[in-house]
């Protein structure tokens, strides 16, 4: 064997080369621990070896970022330091000759055999580590042996004049490929995003012209630019590193950081796709699970379009129920799927994901008192019958329509026009009065109350207010109306006038006419209303003693009674 000369150069390339395996090595060994008690204690001829029989003791021999084989540590000697000796000694093994092949002895050793090679000793076989690994002492000798033969012959092969040239040409390739993908990146770029940008705007314009421009095509474009701009970069970023490696892959010197370049980015991308793999059976079952209940969904949908339109009828069924009755079977279906799916889900059998199921569900209890409260008070409300939408109600003091029930509100427009929004847990808790909803046929029951003066007859009273209902429109003939005494006030008698109407939702109108036509029989009989106050009798009654001017109403546009 010749021995080469030793240059700077190679001296910095062994440095390299050292550092590689020990970023290798610490990579793909476990954290080795402090202690160990259940150390075997193998005897070998008059000596004992105490070696580690643990796998977490076990660290490989790398070279050039290939494991050889996996050495165990002794007490006095870590496995990871005695892997990184072997290494070392291999290295300066495959940098003692330009030979294409290397001669290497096993010969005995008091503690078991020894490979060597010129008198360098590469690597101890004990009997104590042969017989841990369950074969004899000379066999796991000759294993050792032959790796080490091929890893000195494929080291010395990578750097040979021919090699050298090949890895060359194998970077310029790669860097051609790599500048050639640059440029047309750099150029084309803003081009092709352009291009898909004009083409987004093209497809919504049909979309933003059913939807009267809210839903804008050009603001499209603009998240599918973006979008496909960090799509671009992050390809880009990709092909880059893989550049690297690859280029790193050809030279010998930096093949090993090439490997834990590759290793850091291809493992993982490996690992997902063994892993997506092994799941697909879980994803065919949530691909059927979400089949099943899109189409129960849609069944439940076609019922209800058909009891909607009037085509089924089921019993009692009031068609504003339509609406909620389907939110409810949705949520239904989908939390029975979700039920049946968990299990299916990645990750759900682990501690973690577990424990976020648990926090969210608490954070959602906590947070969602008052809506839970109102969902189920907006239930009752719209299953209890007692407010439809259309019906006039009061709440408190507001009073309104009802244009729509929704699970956590109901909307009321006033009796000014006004959109008001009642929560449904206080529509639960409150009174309600409907003044459209029938209750025995007779309708609703409107009345007011007048104070008359003792000196007036009360029967002329009482006639008087029953002419007023019958000129009021709205109010029935029969039952008839009838006037009630409210109370004997100090001046005066409440006389109440009660009269029956089927039009609940034109209560103010109607209330207003009675009230004007009460005026008007009264001012026409000479009688004084007594209310809202009274002092003293006055010289003169408080009743109109003129007529409207005609005139005056014409010309104020009020029609004349």
């Amino acid at each position: 064997m010749t021995a080469s000369k030793t240059t700077w150069p190679d001296v910095l390339v062994r440095c390299l080369m050292i550092a590689a395996s020990v970023l290798c090595l610490h990579a793909s060994m476990p954290a080795t621990a402090q202690a160990q008690d259940s150390d075997n204690v193998v005897s070998s001829g008059s000596e004992q070896t105490s070696i580690i029989d643990d796998d977490t003791y076990v660290a490989p021999v790398i070279v050039e970022g290939e494991i050889l084989f996996r050495v165990r540590g002794f007490t006095a000697l870590p496995a990871d330091e005695r892997a990184e000796g072997i290494a070392n000694r291999i290295i300066d093994l495959a940098e003692a000759s330009d030979e294409p092949s290397v001669d290497l002895l096993i010969r005995p050793h008091r503690y078991g055999r020894s490979v060597s090679s010129d008198g360098l000793d590469v690597v101890l076989v004990s009997g104590a580590e042969a017989k841990l690994e369950g074969l004899d002492v000379e066999a796991l000798a000759e294993i050792y042996a032959n790796r080490i033969r091929e890893a000195v012959v494929a080291y010395r092969a990578k750097r040979t004049q021919s090699a050298r040239l090949s890895s060359a040409k194998s970077a310029l390739a790669w860097t051609a490929g790599f500048v050639i993908v640059s440029m047309l990146f750099f150029r084309r770029r803003n081009a092709f995003i352009r291009a898909v940008g004009r083409l987004v705007e093209s497809r919504f314009e049909d979309v933003e012209q059913a939807t009267k421009s809210i839903v804008r095509g050009q603001a499209v474009a603009g998240l599918v630019r973006f979008a496909m701009q960090l799509v671009l970069w992050a390809v880009y970023f990709v092909i880059f590193y893989y550049y690297l490696s690859l280029v790193l892959f050809s030279i010998a010197e930096t093949r090993p950081l090439a490997q834990l370049l590759l290793t850091y980015v291809t493992t993982p991308l490996i690992d997902i796709l063994k892993g997506f793999v092994s799941y697909l059976p879980s994803l065919i079952t949530l691909i059927i699970i979400a089949f099943i209940t899109r189409y129960l969904i849609q069944g439940v949908k076609v019922v209800l379009d058909n009891v909607e339109a009037g085509v089924l009828e089921l019993g009692d069924f009031e068609r504003h129920w339509v609406a909620p009755t389907y939110f409810l079977s949705r949520i239904l279906i989908i939390g029975i799927a979700i039920v049946f799916a968990y299990p299916h889900i990645p990750g759900s059998d682990s501690a973690a994901f577990q424990g976020l199921t648990i926090i969210a569900g608490v954070m959602v209890s906590l947070g969602s008192n008052t809506v839970v409260s109102n969902i189920m008070a907006g239930l009752f409300v719209i299953y209890r019958r007692s407010t439809n939408i259309g019906d006039r109600i009061r709440v408190g003091d507001l009073t309104g329509d009802v244009i729509e029930i929704k699970l956590m509100e109901t909307i009321l427009k006033s009796l000014k026009n006004e959109l008001i929004s009642i929560p449904n847990a206080k529509l639960l808790n409150s009174e309600v009065v409907n003044y459209t909803r029938a209750i025995d046929g007779r309708g609703l029951m409107v009345h007011t109350v007048v104070g008359i003066g003792y000196e007036e007859p009360p029967k002329k009273i009482e006639a008087m207010l029953i002419e007023a209902a019958g000129r009021t429109a709205g109010l029935k003939k029969a039952p008839k109306p009838f006037v009630l005494w409210s109370q004997l006030a100090d001046y005066a008698i409440n006389y109440e006038i009660n009269a029956f109407t089927s039009r609940g939702g034109h209560l103010p109108k109607i209330m207003s006419d009675l009230h004007s036509n009460i005026v008007d029989v009264f001012n026409e009989n000479g009688t004084q209303i007594m209310t809202p106050s009274y002092e003293a009798d006055p010289e003169i009654p408080k009743i109109p003693s003129e007529d409207w001017d005609g005139t005056l109403a014409h010309q104020l546009g009020v029609e004349q009674k």
